[in-house]
């Protein structure tokens, strides 16, 4: 396990404290971060408007065209893990800035094609900006006072979904109105703003992990993931039952086997497995993902119903950016929530306050069967729902903050959002196959039925009702640990001293 080193002895748990809270240099950091996250959301959405087009805009076939979007999310998955671990590292704003500059390159390379390999290739790279989100958090932990922590953790986490929802209308209104390349220059320009307020508002962390990165590991978990998320993003249009999708499946199983078995062996391994295995950093993650499979649901189905034409009889016959408008409210009540997260979980734990996500989304979604006939409805549902995963969302960092040691929270919470990214990424396929399976063919095309936009609403509740579960299985309160921190000197030595530090896990 590698030793922290951190500035002064304080609770793992919190931020400074005393003279090193509250600074100047410290007041920016909230709105700047939480705007890289807000960037980085930007990427998974950019092409929504533009989806269903993107086979005659690349000229190719819509087998091919889905490469644009699943290269984004195998990009994000591979990186998000290993930026966190070289964050705790080598610092967490110098990996920060580099996913930011990475993600600029990619943007502005696929601003400048039309041609399917570039454009794939400008997207996986856009990919690389996921990493982001928990190194913000990782910075914020690392440099706010402990009044100021968690309000922030909880606006940088769900900082995905506020950018989501901001992003499909403006998305769309740039669609309809100019070349579709400006989607990305557009992206490269906010990327471009989030890299200079970053330079200036935020200070690089002291902590440090020891050890060096393990290349090994990286490799291995980056082509197990590769092969696990290529046939769950692909298995609808390869055949679930084909030798191709079950291949790679088992494929995945193998190499994830042997990776975990060589981390367990190396000293300073990628992810440490005994860490992850904890009950806390455990049921948490695995809750994450069923918060992953909710969050996603309701991004399928909303745009298009109401995009649906009103002849159907149950399609709501909006524009684009009306449907994008009516979906905003999901993203905006996510960052109204930090707030009341930072209260809730003051008073009653952040284990609490996961469960009362997880209690509003099942409403949302219960509420959601009956409530489809109208544009109006679906921003009751809109805001239901985003109170929820603001609540979910907001509390998972803290989960893992509190059971892991200060400097793995970079990796620990890389590990967590890529649970989160698993999530969204089997909703998608379940549900894309629920949509697919239940729709009626009209002159040749699938029309998605009420019937399936429903089962799509109870599979979301099904994951809620097992991620209560695992959120039930949450310790409530961790056990004092003991960490080895060091104190530095005015002369800049280091001397060892221990501080008690009780871990909260809820």
């Amino acid at each position: 396990m590698p030793e922290p080193q951190t500035t002064t002895a304080q609770d793992p748990t919190q931020g400074p404290t005393g003279k090193d809270a509250g600074t100047g240099t410290s007041r920016g950091i909230v709105p700047v971060l939480a705007f890289a996250g807000i960037v980085v959301a930007v990427m998974q959405t950019l092409l929504v408007p533009v989806i269903k087009d993107l086979p005659e805009l690349l000229n190719t076939s819509p087998g091919n065209a889905t490469w644009v979007m699943t290269s984004t999310l195998l990009a994000g998955a591979v990186a998000t893990p290993i930026m966190g671990r070289l964050g705790d590292l080598y610092g967490k704003r110098r990996m920060l800035l580099t996913s930011l500059a990475v993600m600029v390159v990619g943007s502005l390379i696929a601003a400048s094609t039309s041609e399917l390999l570039v454009m794939i290739t400008g997207r996986a790279l856009q990919g690389f900006a996921m990493g982001t989100i928990p190194l913000g958090i990782g910075l914020m932990r690392d440099a706010l006072p402990r009044e100021k922590l968690g309000s922030a953790m909880a606006l940088m986490s769900s900082s995905i979904g506020v950018g989501g929802g901001l992003a499909l209308p403006l998305a769309a209104l740039v669609a309809q109105n100019t070349d579709w390349h400006a989607l990305f220059y557009g992206a490269a320009a906010i990327g471009v703003v989030s890299i200079i307020l970053t330079l200036i508002f935020v200070p690089e962390s002291p902590l440090r992990a020891k050890g060096t990165f393990d290349v090994l590991g990286a490799l291995g978990l980056s082509a197990g993931l590769l092969l696990f998320l290529l046939p769950i993003t692909k298995g609808g249009d390869w055949g679930w039952a084909s030798g191709t999708t079950l291949g790679l499946f088992a494929a995945a199983a193998v190499v994830l086997f042997l990776w975990g078995v060589m981390e367990l062996r190396v000293q300073a391994p990628l992810v440490d497995l005994r860490t992850t295995a904890r009950r806390p950093v455990l049921f948490t993650n695995l809750a994450s993902i069923m918060v992953g499979v909710a969050f996603y649901a309701v991004s399928l189905v909303l745009p298009q119903l109401l995009q649906l034409p009103t002849s159907t009889g149950y399609g709501l016959g909006q524009s684009m950016v009306v449907a994008g408008l009516c979906v905003a409210p999901l993203g905006l009540t996510m960052m109204l929530t930090a707030p009341v997260y930072a209260r809730l979980s003051a008073k009653y734990g952040p284990r609490a306050t996961l469960m009362t996500g997880m209690l509003i989304i099942a409403i949302g979604y219960g509420a959601g069967l009956g409530l489809m006939s109208a544009a109006w409805q679906t921003v009751v549902i809109a805001v239901l729902l985003g109170a929820g995963i603001g609540l979910a969302y907001s509390s998972l960092p803290a989960l893992i903050i509190g059971a892991v040691d200060p400097s793995e929270t970079g990796a620990a919470n890389g590990l967590n959002t890529l649970m989160r990214s698993i999530g969204t990424s089997v909703s998608s396929a379940v549900i894309g196959m629920v949509l697919a399976n239940t729709a009626n063919q009209v002159n040749g095309v699938a029309i998605p039925t009420m019937h399936g936009f429903r089962v799509s609403f109870l599979i979301a509740t099904g994951a809620v009702a097992v991620g209560l579960l695992f959120a039930l299985l949450l310790p409530r309160q961790g056990k004092p640990r003991t960490p080895r921190v060091e104190r530095f000197t005015s002369r800049g030595s280091a001397t060892p001293e221990s501080t008690l530090a009780t871990r909260s896990a809820g």
